[in-house]
């Protein structure tokens, strides 16, 4: 039987980025931009520290694992974050990302998130979810921009970020 995961897209370019499957090559440098406290405080599944075998695991285990299907983000061919789904029977598929800090603020983000939104209709995609620290405007704003309605206020339930406030964030095709 197919899945939305059979039918996503391996790579995808954008107009500034590409969006490919994680690498090894990637590791060193994914492992010195995700060990950022400002990061680690915005996600609910990224251990701080960040070590080098941190990537590895994520690389080797998790990204294109059957819970995941995850991209690095690529600007002028170097790493500089990472957008994926997570996958889990009878759920929505859950949009998700992080950056670089020396990224912030570029437009990348929204440029990626938008590039996985449309795979994932491609995909054959109904509907799409994610969510965001209340207080984490910025994440919040990417969504928004990427076609995604905020539809109430939760305290996560999950990973690191559990008994915080967070905006349930929906994207379904006649929001976006």
């Amino acid at each position: 039987m197919d899945s939305l995961r059979d039918h996503l897209d391996p790579t995808i370019t954008t107009e500034r980025l590409t969006l490919a499957t994680p690498a090894l090559a990637h590791v060193a440098e994914m492992a010195a931009l995700a060990n950022n406290p400002r990061i680690y405080q915005v996600l609910a599944r990224l251990p701080h520290p960040y070590e080098e075998q941190h990537g590895r695991e994520f690389v080797e285990k998790i990204a294109r694992g059957p819970e995941e299907f995850a991209w690095s983000i690529l600007f002028e061919g170097r790493f500089i974050g990472v957008v994926g789904l997570h996958l889990l029977p009878g759920k929505l598929p859950e949009l998700g990302y992080w950056l670089g800090e020396p990224f912030w603020g570029k437009g990348y983000a929204t440029e990626a998130a938008r590039a996985v939104v449309a795979a994932a209709v491609r995909a054959g995609a109904t509907g799409l979810g994610s969510r965001a620290l209340l207080t984490n405007r910025g994440s919040r704003n990417v969504l928004l921009k990427s076609g995604f309605a905020e539809i109430g206020e939760a305290l996560d339930e999950t990973g690191t970020l559990v008994g915080q406030r967070v905006m349930l964030m929906r994207w379904e095709p006649d929001h976006g």
